[in-house]
Parts: C-alpha cells; sequence; structure tokens
C-alpha cells in the first residue's frame, strides 16, 4: 500500500527500496515539515526573547548590565543549545536560572548613576564602611550587640568608629559630627561597656557614674532613650525643668548610674543638697554650641565646679561633643579636661570652613573713620603685648595705614612690592616680637605658619569666601583661641552675608570700643610695662616721683603718668552704629512692643521738646521692638539727659554695647539692613509715605550719609 510504504520509507534501515517517484515525494515532504519545524522554534526563541525583556523592564536592568559577562557566557549557552536543537525544559530552565542570578548581583539603585563602574564602586565604600564599623571591631558585649540590633544599628556609624576607642580608653574628647550621624551611641555605647564590666555591688544610694548635660528637655530625653535601650543592668535617669521634684528625688535615694539632665534642673539638685556630684567619672556636655547660644555656660560652669578638683588628675573624663567648637568650648577644655586630649572633626571640612578656635566679629564703619578705628580695636581687643595681623585689599592701603598715626603700636607692612629679602626680615621681626602690628595683603593670608597671633582685622569683606578663610586662619592656631574683626560698609552687607553663607560661620555685629573700653586696655597696658621696669631705673626717678605727688597727688599724678605710658591722652566718643566720631548711641526701652517708629518719637518729644527732631541721628529697632536705639551728638548728652526722666513706659539710657538690632528687607532688594524709620510706615517703597516730619528726617540722616 503506498502509506505503508511511505511510513516504511520514513524508517530508515529497516525500510525496503523505493521508486524514484516516492522517494522524490517523501523528500519534498521532510523539507516542508523541516521547514514548519524551524519557523516554530524561530517563533518560540522570539516569544521567550520578548518574556525575558518584559521581565528585565520591570525590574529595571539597565543594556550595560545585560551584557555583563555572565549574561553574555549564558545566552551563548542558550545559542548553542538552540543550534544543536536544545529547546528543550531542561536547557531553558538553565538559561533562565543563569540570568536570574546575573540580575540579583547587581545593585539595586542602578538608576542613580549611568555607571556601572560608578555603582562598584559605591557598594565597595559602603563595604569598607561595614567592615570597619563591624562589631567584632569593638569590645561590645553580646547582650549590647543584641540589644543595638534591636534598636536596628548592625554596625558602627564613622562618628562613633572614631570616638569609640578615645572614649574606651579614658581618654578626654572634643567632637564635632552633625545631628543625625549617631552622635549619642558615640559615647553611650563605650560608657555603658565601661561601667558593665565594673563588677562592683550598685548599692541603693549610689551616687551617679556618668553625668550627660544637654541644653534642651527634648535632646535630654532622646539621649536618655538612647542609654535605656541598649542596657539592662544600668539605671539611667533623666532631669530636667518642668516635671515634679519627688519623683527625681525618689531616683536619688534608689541609686543612679547615668544622670542625664538639663543644666538648670541639676544645679537645683545640687543647691537643694539632694545631688551628690563627686564620684562621677564620666562628664558628657552635649551639643555645647546651642547649650552656649541658650545662656548656659554659667550654669554648666557651676555644676562642673562640684565635680571636678583643681590641678587634680582624678577628674573625671570629659566629652564635648557639638556641631561646632565655639570660642567657649575650647575655654571649657582648658579648664576642665586633661593638657592631653582627642579632637575629632567629622564636619568642619564640609560645613564651617573657617577655624572653629576663631571667634567672627563684624564692625560697621564708613572708611573715612576706619584708620581711626582699627587703632583703637587694637588697642582693645590685642593690646601693646599682643600680635595683630590686619588685612588691605590693595598695596597702597597697607602703606598708607601701616603710617597712620591711630596705630599706637610698632608697625610694618607686607606686600607684593617689598622686595622678598625684606619681606622675610619683616616676618622674622614680627615672629620674634620686634614688633606687634602687621599691615599685609594676601600676601600673609597663605602658607605662613605665624605663632600667636591675637587678632586678625580685615579692612574689608574679601571678595572670594577663600580669602577670608585663610586670613582668619592666621589666629586661633595649634588649639589657642583667637578673634577675627572684618570691618563693612552698609554697600558691603551683601557680601559680608556672602562671607558668611559659604564659610558656614555667623558674624557678631558689635559696635566699635568705647571710652571706657579704650581706658581700660590702656590703663592695663601700662600696668604690665610698669612691671617690667627694673629696680634700679626705678631708683633714679623716685625723687622726680616725690615732686610730682606733692604738686598733683598720688592719684592723679599716677593716672597721668598711665595715660602718657599708654598713649591714651585723647579719647573720641563714636557712634556703635556706624563709628562715627562725635556721637554717643542712646537706647530707649520700652515695656511693650513699638508697631511704629512714631511712638518713639513722639516719646522723645514729650520730654525733650521738638528740638529733639535735629539731635537724633540713626534711629533703628531693636530687635524684638521693644524699643530704639539712636545716635546724639556728644555735645547734647548732658542737656538730654538732664531733661529725660524714665517712666514706666520707657527708659532712656547710653548704650555701653551695641544691641542685637531688628532686621528688615531693603525695598526692592536681596541684601538687609538694620531696619530704620522705613519700619514705621505701612506698604509703598519711597519716601513720602511718613507719619512725620521728624520720621523723614531719620530716615535721609541714616541712609543718605
Amino acid at each position: 500500500m503506498p502509506e505503508a510504504t511511505r511510513l516504511c520509507a520514513g524508517s530508515g534501515a529497516e525500510a525496503g527500496s523505493e521508486s524514484p517517484m516516492e522517494s522524490e515525494a517523501a523528500t519534498g515532504n521532510g523539507r516542508r515539515r523541516r521547514k514548519k519545524e524551524k519557523k516554530e522554534k524561530k517563533a518560540k526563541r522570539r516569544d521567550k526573547a520578548r518574556k525575558r525583556k518584559s521581565q528585565t523592564d520591570e525590574s529595571e536592568q539597565s543594556e550595560d548590565e545585560l551584557d555583563s559577562p555572565k549574561v553574555k557566557k549564558a545566552k551563548s549557552r542558550e545559542k548553542q543549545n538552540g543550534d544543536a536543537g536544545g529547546d528543550s525544559p531542561e536547557n531553558a530552565r538553565l538559561s533562565s536560572l543563569t540570568l536570574k542570578s546575573a540580575h540579583k548581583k547587581r545593585p539595586r539603585n542602578s538608576s542613580e548613576t549611568s555607571s556601572g563602574d560608578c555603582d562598584s564602586d559605591q557598594e565597595q565604600e559602603m563595604t569598607e564602611e561595614q567592615k570597619e564599623g563591624a562589631f567584632s571591631n569593638f569590645p561590645i558585649s553580646k547582650v549590647t550587640v543584641e540589644l543595638l540590633q534591636a534598636r536596628g544599628v548592625t554596625y558602627l556609624f564613622p562618628v562613633q568608629v572614631k570616638t569609640f576607642h578615645p572614649v574606651f580608653s579614658g581618654k578626654d574628647v572634643i567632637a564635632q559630627a552633625r545631628t543625625g550621624t549617631g552622635k549619642t551611641f558615640s559615647f553611650a555605647i563605650p560608657l555603658i561597656e565601661k561601667l558593665q564590666a565594673d563588677s562592683q555591688e550598685r548599692k541603693r544610694g549610689r551616687s551617679p557614674k556618668v553625668l550627660v548635660l544637654a541644653p534642651t528637655r527634648e535632646l535630654a530625653n532622646q539621649v536618655a532613650k538612647d542609654f535605656k535601650d541598649i542596657t539592662r543592668k544600668l539605671t539611667v535617669a533623666c532631669f530636667y525643668g518642668g516635671t515634679p521634684y519627688n519623683g527625681q528625688i525618689d531616683l536619688i535615694r534608689s541609686g543612679i548610674d547615668i544622670l542625664v539632665g538639663t543644666p538648670g534642673r541639676i544645679k537645683d539638685h545640687l543647691q537643694n543638697g539632694k545631688l551628690d556630684l563627686s564620684k562621677v567619672k564620666h562628664v558628657v556636655l552635649d551639643e555645647v554650641d546651642q547649650m552656649l547660644d541658650m545662656g548656659f555656660a554659667e550654669q554648666v560652669e557651676d555644676i562642673l565646679r562640684v565635680a571636678y578638683k583643681k590641678d587634680s588628675e582624678d577628674n573625671p573624663q570629659t566629652l564635648l561633643f557639638s556641631a561646632t567648637c565655639p570660642h567657649w568650648v575650647y575655654d571649657v577644655a582648658k579648664k576642665y579636661m586633661k593638657s592631653k586630649y582627642e579632637q575629632i572633626d567629622l564636619i568642619g571640612k564640609r560645613t564651617q570652613k573657617a577655624a572653629t578656635t576663631v571667634e567672627h566679629l563684624a564692625i560697621a564703619c564708613h572708611w573715612s573713620q576706619r584708620a581711626a578705628v582699627i587703632g583703637d580695636v587694637i588697642q582693645v581687643y590685642s593690646g601693646s603685648l599682643g600680635r595683630t595681623i590686619v588685612f588691605c585689599e590693595t598695596k597702597k592701603d597697607a602703606n598708607e595705614l601701616a603710617l597712620n598715626a591711630s596705630i599706637k603700636q610698632d608697625c610694618q607692612s607686607l606686600h607684593g612690592d617689598i622686595p622678598q629679602k625684606q619681606r622675610e626680615i619683616t616676618l622674622k621681626g614680627f615672629r620674634n616680637g620686634a614688633f606687634k602690628v602687621l599691615v599685609a595683603t594676601n600676601v600673609a593670608a597663605r602658607g605662613l605658619d605665624i605663632p600667636e597671633v591675637d587678632l586678625v582685622v580685615q579692612s574689608s569683606p574679601p571678595k572670594d569666601v577663600e580669602s577670608y578663610i585663610h586670613r582668619s586662619g592666621r589666629t586661633g592656631r595649634a588649639g589657642r583661641t583667637g578673634i577675627c574683626i572684618c570691618f563693612y560698609q552698609r554697600k558691603e552687607e551683601n557680601q559680608l552675608r556672602y562671607v558668611e553663607q559659604k564659610a558656614g560661620i555667623a558674624f557678631k555685629r558689635v559696635g566699635v570700643p568705647t571710652a571706657t573700653d579704650i581706658i581700660k586696655a590702656s590703663s592695663k597696658d601700662a600696668i604690665r610695662c610698669l612691671d617690667s621696669v627694673p629696680q634700679s631705673a626705678i631708683d633714679y626717678f623716685k625723687e622726680s616721683a616725690q615732686l610730682l605727688i606733692q604738686e598733683k597727688g598720688p592719684v592723679n599724678a599716677l593716672a597721668a603718668a598711665l595715660a602718657h605710658i599708654s598713649g591714651a591722652t585723647s579719647i573720641e566718643q563714636r557712634s556703635l552704629l556706624n563709628s562715627d566720631a562725635g556721637f554717643v548711641t542712646m537706647i530707649l526701652r520700652c515695656s511693650e512692643e513699638i508697631n511704629n517708629m512714631s511712638y518713639a518719637w513722639r516719646r522723645l518729644r514729650e520730654q525733650l521738646g521738638d528740638d529733639v527732631d535735629r539731635k537724633v541721628n540713626r534711629m533703628c529697632f531693636i530687635k524684638g521692638r521693644m524699643g530704639v536705639c539712636f545716635d546724639i551728638p556728644v555735645a547734647d548728652q548732658k542737656e538730654i539727659e538732664g531733661k529725660w526722666e524714665d517712666s514706666k513706659q520707657c527708659r532712656l539710657c547710653v548704650a555701653n554695647e551695641l544691641p542685637e538690632l531688628e532686621e528688615t528687607q531693603r525695598g526692592g532688594g536681596n541684601g538687609r539692613s538694620f531696619s530704620s524709620s522705613r519700619s514705621g510706615r505701612r506698604g509703598g517703597s519711597g519716601r513720602n509715605r511718613f507719619r512725620s516730619r521728624g520720621q523723614k528726617r531719620s530716615y535721609d540722616r541714616a541712609f543718605d550719609r
């Protein structure tokens, strides 16, 4: 039968002989069948490719990752298996597993970078950080590790890694770290391990071994919670204001190992005799900078005096943690910390680029008054024995200022026009103390290590922030503290704020030194000079001194001698608002907030008459608007003080220092300035909307000088 014959022909060696026609028909059918099967295989491969592409899109896998060596190898095997007729379910499963394995090993957030190499570097950095912070690298007990893991902490963060060993070994530490970087655990973990390793019996009524001071109640609560979360053996207490005393006294009677609190409440318990801090072994000051800003410095020092003994090696371990290190931090370090302490800074280079040991001040001063004011500033802030560097923008300014008679101390200039040999001689003389004031351009701003510079003065805000950073860095070196004062005019206010923002600092606006400040500083310098006079020289002047005492009296004679020695024979009173000579700054304080300037003008006219309009200059609001600040001529001071009588609503006094002033946006500008009489009007940007002629006159004097 033809059908049987065809079937036998397809059986291979067992098939019998065929006719030519049957053989040709069988060959044609076989070709069509193979062609059909080939098409079906291609269709299946296309379907599989589409399916793989869909899976890749869902997982956000990039094309670079699909072309990785492992995926290429998988594709190659798949192709070989396909060519060999290997589209079996087993081969397809193996191919799928290979692709999944390659996909799992890629970084999750591949969309965050366009380069596979960057992802690999980030993954490597993360791994290194985890390795460095592994618990096995530190003497942390198994119980503490389990409690940390329960808090979601699987390894120590960089700030904790840097501080663990110094804290655990008992060193004093000053550490800077940003909020949210695990700063609390930096001191909590090592201190808990030290206390838990102590085998002493924890008796009832025991006094604290650890004292942690925090500026706010919220922070104190947070720190106490962090301690409690990682210990089950130690008693942690948190004392702060606004809570009953009885519960806290009960805790003191029961016994405390770790005490966290705010300075006010801790000081209360000390004064009441309820709290004993004589056995404290570890003291932590958390957020020291904020504690200073909130005015807790005096309270903190009162507390520390109880726990510390003068010049004793048994004083508690002191740990200071803050986001910045202001001047007060280093004052505390010198008073209470050991001579060798560890300083760890994890944010200084990122945020506050200027030296953290430098206090940054700013003085508003017109250029015409600048030389005279710089002389007063040097006298008050540095004196005749301190070293000062004054930076000028131009060589001409440096030469003129160095020759100005307002600077009483020996002074020399340094800039690019001076030959190199002379510059070296000048620097050597300044280092050796041959002269005390160096007036320079940026030549002295970079790369010079001049020790013990007490004061840096910048005659104007520099055009670039780096210059300010390098200039201010000439003082406050090698652990010392220093002061940098920047002079500015009203038109330079925006530049000053730019420096603040980019350098990560905050200028404290201060007035020029008052006559009282200059006299006090000059007297101290003169007395120091008298101490250096040898007895042999004194003997030669005794006869003259006796004649002078008989003629002028002992007090007047000595006062005249001190004035002559200091050079402060004539002192001009200056405005604290803009440094103009011949003016005194006064403050009118009110019992309630002032809405506009007209109220202040009305109160002044009531007692001083309408003539006060011509005497008052540069009136501006004090911050909070609980009064105003203004200048009057020195010649009118006695008359005004004689006529004025304080009342419940208003009090008038002479300003000994520049108060913090209200700031407001200038009309149409991005800068900010002291609020003037413009703040007394509502709406409008011109000078036409004033409530009084005196208010307009005050505006003109303040802004059109």
